[in-house]
């Protein structure tokens, strides 16, 4: 589908607040350390809705889309405020950001050929725009298509949540939606166990670096993760996770083209991926789910030879050690003592990292697991839970398929490196390249 074929027409923007009254004691809410050293940028989420199921008009549809973001917004209210200074977050009514879009042509037409120019539409802002530093920290678009279908595309600043976060908002939300008035209450207490830093000039900000790219979008069922799985296994590492397979995959193939497209004058560069972890399960005690805001870090590995050819099993071994280790320091890393000054330099680390160009890094995040398709508002779960556009240097991101088995890989490769990985022979093998959503 061509991009001049889909028309979005804003109709309307308002502002949400809370159904109840901020108490005044909580329109100062204090960022953590973490949410301090965070990257400015939008977090997106697409969820599409088909028509099936309910008579319901657009209006209805967005009626009961407002009302109850605006009850979710009573236990969320940190996201209906702004960030001052990368220290807090003051409450005061400016409200979260709801648009209503109307789109030419059919949902279906969308599923059968998703293209990132489109999909770019259905989100209410840029995700690298400056808003997310100081502006509104939630955003939604409800964009209603001509067939009847809905898609809900969502953009909250990482300031404030990641991805774990986004998740139980949106669920909550639709569990309000629904009339369920009992939801797990949110936890905004990080900031007790990560104070904020004063010293503002000593505080780094991971820096996601932009380049020209392609977003690439792969699926590799579940059949197949089976058969990689045996592929990228060794001794090592005999039993490689669905995640760390499907990693190596896309690395190597993303690594492996831009290695046969470098200058043949230039020297060999070693590659690196920066993994992202959610800690909530991997700190000693876990830290509850519904904890909101950023609760993630990441590890690091590393190629030894920038001659040696790259290899599924050699990969998912750096990427098995490079957890374990990283799994045996974190406790440690973030004892009492020493939590700022390890946090503050695996900050400074990740940036450092993320734009030297000695060295071609990559950085994954895996959303795999995460329930984005139990987010039913009434009219039933969403036949495809997506991204849009990813704007930023060897970007990568998984999420399940809507049968919780397969992976969907979004990878942002460069411009000139496009044709060398999408005809990378072993990526092929077990990846398929944007097919249709099933509906």
């Amino acid at each position: 589908m061509k991009e001049m074929e889909v028309k979005v027409e804003i109709i309307k923007r308002e502002t949400i607040l809370p159904s109840s009254p901020i108490p005044a004691e909580l329109k100062t809410f204090k960022l953590s350390l973490l949410d301090q050293i965070s990257p400015s940028v939008y977090t997106p989420l697409l969820l599409f809705y088909t028509n099936h199921g309910h008579q319901l008009t657009p209006d209805q549809l967005s009626r009961r889309l407002k009302l109850s973001m605006s009850k979710t917004l009573t236990h969320f209210y940190p996201f209906t405020g702004r960030v001052i200074d990368n220290m807090f977050i003051e409450c005061n009514d400016q409200g979260a950001v709801f648009v209503e879009a109307k789109v030419g042509g059919c949902l279906s037409d969308i599923l059968k050929e998703p293209d990132m120019a489109i999909l770019d539409k259905l989100i209410p802002i840029d995700i690298s725009s400056n808003e997310a530093r100081d502006g509104p920290l939630l955003l939604v678009q409800a964009n209603f298509f001509d067939c009847g279908g809905l898609v809900v595309g969502i953009c909250i600043s990482h300031k404030q949540a990641d991805a774990a976060t986004l998740c139980t908002f949106v669920n909550t939300w639709a569990g309000q939606a629904r009339g369920m008035d009992s939801i797990v209450s949110p936890d905004f207490c990080l900031s007790k166990k990560f104070p904020p830093m004063d010293f503002l000039s000593a505080l780094p900000e991971v820096e996601l670096p932009k380049k020209a790219n392609i977003t690439k979008r792969l699926v590799v069922e579940p059949s197949r993760i089976t058969e990689l799985k045996v592929r990228a296994a060794s001794d090592d590492v005999p039993r490689p996770t669905a995640v760390e397979a499907v990693t190596a995959l896309v690395w190597k193939a993303a690594a492996s083209a831009s290695r046969k497209n470098a200058d043949p004058g230039s020297a060999p560069r070693k590659t690196g991926m920066s993994q992202i972890v959610n800690l909530r399960k991997r700190v000693d005690p876990p830290i509850p789910e519904n904890t909101m805001g950023n609760l993630v870090s990441y590890f690091r590995v590393e190629t030894e030879d920038a001659d040696a050819e790259l290899k599924l099993p050699e990969l998912v071994c750096l990427l098995r050690k490079g957890l374990k280790k990283y799994q045996g320091e974190i406790n440690e890393t973030l004892g009492d003592e020493v939590r700022v000054p390890n946090i503050l330099k695996a900050a400074e680390d990740l940036g450092a990292h993320l734009a030297d160009e000695e060295v071609n890094n990559f950085n994954c995040s895996s959303w795999c697991k995460f329930p984005l398709y139990e987010a039913d508002f009434g009219w039933g779960k969403p036949a495809w839970a997506s991204l849009a556009s990813l704007q930023f240097k060897n970007d990568m991101t998984m999420i399940n398929t809507l049968d919780g088995k397969g992976i969907e890989v979004w990878v942002a490769v460069s411009n000139a490196d496009t044709d060398l990985f999408e005809h990378d022979d072993e990526l092929l093998q077990f990846a398929s390249l944007n097919p249709s959503i099933k509906v």
